[in-house]
């Protein structure tokens, strides 16, 4: 059977397909496009055995990180820049991790233009553009926009290396990334990585407050169709429309996926020696579940893999999220984690049954992703057949969330009197916590699987006009985890959101 390549290249491309320009780029010359040219192009794709798109670079691209970043792009010859547009396109170059050619087009008034490689278009070390003959190609492109200040053009979005991309609210510097698919993140076997091998930009009218970007996904099990609607501002929201259309089945898919960095916090630092009070990019993974629970779980750097799901049906939105916003909860004036963004996601339509899983994986530094979250489906994505799935993300601060309800806003582990116990304090603020009468009856509702919970007790915190919940635990013998569960509760009502945390013991 002909590749899609090869049924481009012979002139015997189907109509659907002829639409659109192929993943390789093959022709120079403008097709008309639809907002149906990319689904069908995908779903044609996974018709046809996988190929990966081009990886050879000539020996001068094959370049470790340092020299990576010396081949920049030359901001004066961004696209749009010379037209005013909103919006400024600015292309990475291929080399050192990204050596797969992405092939970018434009989209102008319903025609799509291929956008050619150039070396004048980057700003290259001596001697390495004279090196580089014929048609490079980009490992990606970001936008930039008037975020921050009316006349500055900052980075909003970057879309770089596999399916990944991160994006930017007002204030915020880079810190946890997104993904178009996640297959196999936190399964024993090796982690397939799909890759975005080809974007369309749709150019911005003069006085646009959103960009479009269409996106077809590749790998050896699915390919897909993804539309970004991307609207910058102190809250950066994209609404995201995804066709994903299986070579096989796919029990494992991780829908919506997000990636971040989490090495230690004042419920995690057993053996950190650092001057640093924390150091991370999310600190907890928010739930609003499908029957209105509210739901925070504190991230950790456990000592061993952790997998943990969280079944429902139709979720209401979940995220990973940065809720310390002051600089003196991490003390740190190079990374600022304080300004790094919280990405929640909000479901747009019926997900149905499934679970939002979190992977946590053992790290010694603050330089590698170790913790994953997505939408795990309960039954599997068929192969040959069309599966969707659409959400709004949004680049933030916080989250939407229930204004009734107080929040975690520091969870605390440390040694108990005894030492076969932990001692767990539990910081809340907001809701209607501070609104109570002196008389009011607040219960802590605290209990653990694996493990004996003794002294639990719920008090005001004046320092902070929130409350405090505190208890200590204790494992059972022979348990290497502790699941805990807590909030407070006026009668049976709650007064808090419910906070879950997993005790992991040292192996």
């Amino acid at each position: 059977m002909k590749s899609v390549l090869a049924m481009a290249l012979l002139g015997i491309m189907p109509r659907a397909m002829a639409q659109a320009s192929t993943p390789a780029n093959t022709a120079a010359t403008p097709t008309r496009f639809t907002l149906e040219t990319v689904p069908r192009l995908a779903e044609a794709l996974a018709k046809q055995p996988y190929r990966a798109p081009d990886a050879q670079l000539p020996a001068v691209l094959d370049a470790d990180y340092d020299a990576y970043r010396d081949l920049r792009f030359n901001p004066a010859q961004a696209i749009w820049r010379k037209e005013g547009l909103p919006f400024h396109l600015q292309m990475f170059h291929r080399g050192f991790l990204f050596k797969q050619r992405v092939d970018l087009h434009l989209v102008h008034e319903g025609v799509a233009t291929p956008l050619a490689y150039s070396p004048d278009l980057f700003t290259l070390p001596p001697g390495t553009g004279s090196a580089l003959d014929g048609d490079i190609g980009f490992a990606g492109f970001r936008v930039h926009t008037p975020l921050n200040q009316t006349t500055v053009y900052d980075e909003l979005i970057a879309f770089l290396g596999a399916s990944y991309f991160r994006a930017l609210g007002k204030g915020h510097i880079y810190g946890l990334s997104a993904r178009g698919l996640a297959l196999g993140s936190g399964d024993p076997g090796a982690e397939e990585f799909p890759l975005f091998r080809a974007f369309w930009i749709e150019q911005p009218a003069s006085g646009a407050d959103h960009l479009v970007v269409h996106a077809l996904l590749d790998s050896p099990s699915v390919a897909g169709a993804f539309r970004f609607a991307i609207r910058p501002g102190g809250e950066t929201v994209i609404d995201v429309q995804s066709r994903l259309y299986p070579r096989v089945d796919l029990a494992r898919a991780g829908i919506a996926p997000l990636t971040s960095m989490f090495e230690f916090d004042a419920g995690d630092r057993v053996g950190i020696d650092d001057y640093r009070p924390a150091v991370h990019d999310s600190d907890g993974l928010a739930i609003l579940s499908g029957a209105g629970e509210q739901i925070w779980r504190p991230l950790g750097n456990p000592p061993h893999v952790r997998i943990s799901g969280f079944a429902d049906t139709r979720p209401k939105g979940f995220g990973l999220m940065q809720r310390k916003r002051r600089f003196a909860d991490y003390a740190d004036t190079e990374a600022r984690y304080h300004q790094r963004p919280s990405l929640w996601i909000e479901p747009v339509g019926d997900w149905g049954k499934g679970a939002v899983t979190l992977v946590e994986i053992p790290t010694a530094d603050e330089y590698h992703d170790n913790i994953v979250a997505f939408w795990r489906p309960e039954q599997p994505l068929r192969a040959h057949r069309e599966h969707r799935f659409d959400y709004r993300m949004h680049w933030c601060d916080t989250h939407r969330w229930q204004p009734g309800l107080a929040v975690v806003t520091d969870t605390r582990i440390g040694a108990a009197p005894d030492p076969a116990r932990r001692l767990v304090v539990i910081d809340l603020e907001g809701g209607r916590l501070p609104s109570l009468p002196h008389e009011a009856k607040v219960t802590p509702d605290v209990w653990a699987t694996g493990g004996e919970v003794v002294s639990a007790v719920a008090y005001p915190n004046p320092e902070t006009q929130g409350w405090r919940l505190s208890f200590e635990v204790r494992p059972k013998p022979g348990e290497r985890d502790v699941e805990l569960h807590a909030r407070v509760l006026e009668g049976r009502a709650p007064l808090s959101e419910t906070w879950l945390y997993r005790w992991s013991l040292q192996a």
